[in-house]
């Protein structure tokens, strides 16, 4: 009989994992494998270190449970072996950009399992930033400092909307970088506000930010933001929400990429590296995309062939969250280069 490993933050989700472990090591065992559990202890790499335990023992599938924070770890755990089990995730997180990805069930744990029982897989792409992997975004620049700035309590309770109102905040802030980014099709050398690297179309939340990215093509979906205007990228993160269409603005740069090199032109300046959300050291730094490195369970029968759709019910909550933020914005002077004086609301608009 095969084994499977379920791996799970026992905090996550209040608690809900812990709450239904029972029902999900029932549904472990219904697909056909003596089914075991490891809660997470607050040591560091916790998840990391019993997924790679769990793998050399010889391990089939490893479920990993709660955020994308312990979804990274778990497969950290795994991605750099020779031999990797098979992977299925529980969400149970705010963002949970990777199980948007998938179309793994979000709002109920028990659920998210039986995706299992489908026995539907995809080998997915995975992230590679020097000895650190990523499932679903590196990034840097200034609007990336966003990402650690809000508060642990303000991301449980308000999820990605949290990630919006503080980038609004932060949009006075925003500087531009020297950078200097080597691709495939070439090299940027210039300012820009910050680039994602990023290998799903979910990020923070929202599913248009890269439109067309694929789950298994072997390519990273370059953006580099080439502007610092406040005013400039509100207008960019509106085309965003508009069906994605900020990607074909000259003010953003949108390309396909297995590699990437990405470095501060000034090198004494520090670039720091974001990674599926998480501080993950400073540039210079190299990228490589690991075409279809892991098994994963997914919902195949709903991945179409380009991006997918999001909660729409979600999207026009966010948007009109940013917008009243924007409003407010706009009402105020703005130190650093008059990036706003008292704009007007048509402006914005």
């Amino acid at each position: 009989m095969m084994r499977a490993r379920l791996i799970y933050n026992p905090t996550s989700g209040k608690e809900l994992v812990k709450k239904n472990i029972a029902e999900i090591l029932d549904v472990m065992e219904q697909a056909g494998y003596e089914s075991s559990a490891y809660a997470t202890t607050p040591e560091p790499y916790s998840a990391k270190k019993e997924a790679t335990r769990a793998a050399l023992a010889g391990f089939e599938l490893i479920v990993a449970a709660g955020g994308d924070g312990t979804i990274n770890e778990v497969i950290n755990g795994i991605a750099p072996l020779e031999k990797r089990p098979k992977l299925a995730i529980i969400p149970a997180g705010t963002t949970n950009d990777f199980a948007r990805a998938l179309r793994i069930p979000r709002d109920n744990m028990v659920d998210a399992i039986k995706v299992i029982l489908k026995n539907q897989t995809i080998f997915s792409d995975i992230g590679k930033a020097g000895d650190t992997y990523f499932m679903n975004i590196a990034a840097g620049g200034y609007l990336t400092e966003l990402t650690y700035e809000v508060p642990s309590q303000l991301k449980s309770v308000f999820g990605y909307l949290a990630y919006l109102v503080k980038g609004a905040e932060m949009l006075p802030r925003v500087k531009p970088i020297h950078m200097e980014l080597k691709h495939d099709e070439g090299t940027f050398n210039g300012e820009a506000s910050m680039f994602f690297l990023g290998l799903t179309n979910s990020i923070g939340g929202f599913e248009k930010i890269s439109p067309d990215a694929q789950l298994d093509d072997g390519k990273f979906s370059l953006i580099i933001v080439k502007t610092a205007n406040v005013i400039e990228i509100m207008h960019l993160v509106a085309l965003m929400i508009n069906g994605g269409k900020h990607i074909n603005d000259p003010r953003i740069a949108y390309i396909k990429t297995s590699t990437l090199e990405a470095a501060p032109v000034d090198p004494n300046f520090k670039m720091m590296i974001n990674l599926d959300g998480e501080y993950g050291g400073d540039a210079p730094m190299k990228f490589e995309n690991l075409k279809q490195h892991i098994e994963i369970f997914a919902n195949l029968d709903e991945i179409p062939d380009s991006a997918v759709s999001g909660n729409d019910d979600d999207v026009e909550r966010a948007s009109d969250e940013f917008v009243k933020q924007v409003e407010k914005l706009t009402h105020e002077d703005i130190d650093g280069d008059g990036l706003i004086a008292n704009e007007t609301d048509d402006e914005v608009k």
